[in-house]
């Protein structure tokens, strides 16, 4: 599937119906798109089948429950619609974008609680999300953005708004060549990437910053679990930017991303190794299984 977004062929899942791709469309009065009243999940399928489908639901409701968007359906509701846009699809592999928001109605200012929540899912083809650099090992800059303390944001929910900083970050780092960036957190400490969870791999043991300030991935979560599987030890910690320059190897864990090893931070580099390979591989397995 290529072209512009909102020029392609198939259907999206609006409120409980299917509509022509062409014709799933908001109202520019949308209060989501003023004010960033939207919360989403990405999500991948594999031979047919979403990955972790019912948790990304489940994270769906409460994101809306963080900001305050009261989403209409229940956590087996929205399996169903995802599997009826799945069918209607035909793809077999394929990334599946499910959005709630507040639509357009009685309010038009900051307030928006007199507006209808709304739904939509589309499922469409997705390759690697950074491309060659998938086995190459992702050069990422570093971010001039911090992610937020958590009294200042619904740090926990994956709503919208949270990744404004996340666009201009991945555009600097773009405009420099490289695939993303890395982000610091409001305390300097190493937060992840721009949509990405991030470990980092020393005398066999693996690293990953504290999630307290950002959303702990679903992604992270399962390769936390396969590593403690294998018996590797994985510590949870604030780590420091001038850390970097002692560890061997890094990847990035999401979605989108599903794990994509690093080579290069800022400054520093890291060997696109053993352990980051066999993890990048073992996921793959896992998620066709």
């Amino acid at each position: 599937m290529d072209g512009a977004y909102d020029d392609r062929d198939g259907v999206i899942w609006m409120d409980g119906e299917l509509v022509d791709w062409r014709d799933a469309k908001v109202h520019i009065l949308t209060h989501g798109l003023h004010y960033g009243s939207s919360v989403f999940e990405g999500e991948r399928a594999y031979n047919g089948k979403i990955f972790k489908s019912r948790k990304h639901s489940e994270r769906l409701l409460k994101s809306g429950e963080y900001m305050d968007i009261p989403i209409p359906y229940t956590v087996d509701e929205i399996e169903a619609a995802k599997a009826q846009v799945m069918v209607a699809s035909g793809l077999q592999d394929a990334y599946v974008r499910a959005v709630c928001w507040r639509a357009s109605g009685e309010d038009m200012g900051v307030a928006s609680a007199r507006n209808p929540v709304k739904m939509a899912i589309a499922v469409w083809e997705w390759g690697a999300y950074y491309g060659d650099a998938k086995m190459k090992g992702a050069k990422l800059d570093i971010a001039r953005w911090k992610r937020p303390s958590p009294e200042t944001i619904p740090c926990f929910a994956k709503a919208a708004g949270l990744y404004m900083i996340c666009t201009m970050s991945k555009h600097a780092a773009e405009a420099k060549g490289c695939s993303d960036a890395m982000m610091l957190d409001y305390r300097g400490y190493v937060a992840e990437a721009t949509g990405a969870n991030i470990f980092f791999v020393k005398d066999g043991e693996v690293h990953t910053p504290e999630p307290d300030c950002f959303l702990n991935g679903i992604t992270r979560q399962t390769v936390i679990g396969m590593l403690e599987n294998r018996g590797i030890k994985v510590i949870v910690r604030h780590i420091m930017p001038d850390e970097l320059e002692g560890f061997e190897q890094c990847w990035l864990t999401g979605t989108a991303a599903e794990v994509t090893p690093v080579g290069q931070i800022g400054n520093y580099n890291f060997e696109v190794g053993t352990l980051a390979r066999d993890i990048a591989e073992s996921y793959e397995k896992i998620v066709r299984a």
